[in-house]
């Protein structure tokens, strides 16, 4: 009981930061409650091998209601983290498995593309978090600090062409779509985006620095850059082209920096300039970029 508690200490400890939970009931009366670190990764791929497909997220989701009743659950996903579910509520992530008996707090690593799931979704979430690479604790009290929202509306125009690399049927439902080729959630997004059919305007920018830049050249002066965007999602090698005049990046860059899009994915409905930022279903996609357009407000025109 006694080294279950210290867990528990520890636990709280780590979560300074990521905002506040209230449990239910003591960690000891039942749940169980995993903090991870360097030292116990290990647990996370047991726990996810263990875990059951397929979960049912609404009975995930009464549960954690249940067992966190003060905690509110924005998102659940639990598709992509082999037999994990992913929590988002406010500014703070952690996972359950599918029973949502075991809450894990740490960082999910796909070993295959190499790719830090937690750290791109804690950025989406909140960029002010991350600091060199890595969650970063605030310093007075327990609150995650305030991201600056982006705008809801945009105007879109005076951005180059030349940034842009268009892909999808052109009768689809149209999409400008901010992203980072190293982004994992910008990959969720393109898988959500073919299934509806969009006709997506990409513009790259360079959220996770050089290599992100690189890679964004790479497309962009490709032969069929709709090509090699694919293959840059798939992580597969992309061939060096023939130089191109690239500055058309840097556009994209200053224009996100104007417009405070410090996270990708960021997504644009160039019907009326409305933006909607992160990851978002196919479902929720759809009716984002099929709504009818709302007056623009003098900013936006």
């Amino acid at each position: 009981m006694s080294r279950l508690k210290s867990i528990s200490a520890r636990l709280h400890k780590s979560m300074t930061g990521f905002g506040s939970f209230s449990w239910a009931r003591p960690v000891g009366a039942g749940l169980a409650v995993l903090a991870l670190s360097g030292a116990t990764g290990w647990t996370v791929a047991s726990l996810a091998r263990d875990a059951q497909t397929g979960a049912d997220t609404s009975l995930v989701r009464a549960t954690l209601e249940a067992r966190l009743p003060k905690t509110p659950v924005d998102a659940l996903d639990c598709d992509g983290f082999g037999g994990l579910c992913e929590v988002t509520s406010k500014t703070t992530l952690f996972y359950v498995d599918p029973t949502a008996r075991y809450l894990v707090v740490g960082r999910v690593y796909d070993m295959e593309t190499r790719q830090d799931l937690t750290a791109a979704r804690i950025l989406a979430l909140n960029p002010d978090l991350l600091a060199a690479g890595g969650a970063r604790r605030t310093e007075a009290g327990n609150t995650a600090p305030t991201r600056a929202a982006a705008p809801t509306k945009v105007s879109l125009k005076g951005l180059s062409p030349k940034g842009a690399i268009h892909w999808g049927p052109e009768s689809g439902p149209k999409a400008v779509v901010f992203s980072d080729f190293n982004c994992g959630y910008c990959r969720k997004l393109e898988k959500e985006l073919k299934a509806i059919g969009a006709r997506v305007e990409e513009r790259p920018i360079s959220i996770f620095g050089a290599e992100s830049r690189r890679i964004a050249e790479q497309v962009l002066c490709s032969v069929r850059p709709e090509v090699s965007l694919s293959m840059a999602y798939s992580g597969l090698a992309l061939a060096n082209p023939e130089p191109c005049d690239t500055s058309a990046l840097d556009e994209n860059e200053a224009f996100a920096k104007r417009h405070g899009f410090s996270g990708t994915p960021v997504i644009v409905r160039p019907s009326d300039g409305a933006v909607l930022e992160g990851y978002r279903p196919a479902e929720t996609l759809r009716a984002f970029l099929t709504a009818s357009a709302t007056p623009a407000s003098k900013d936006t025109k």
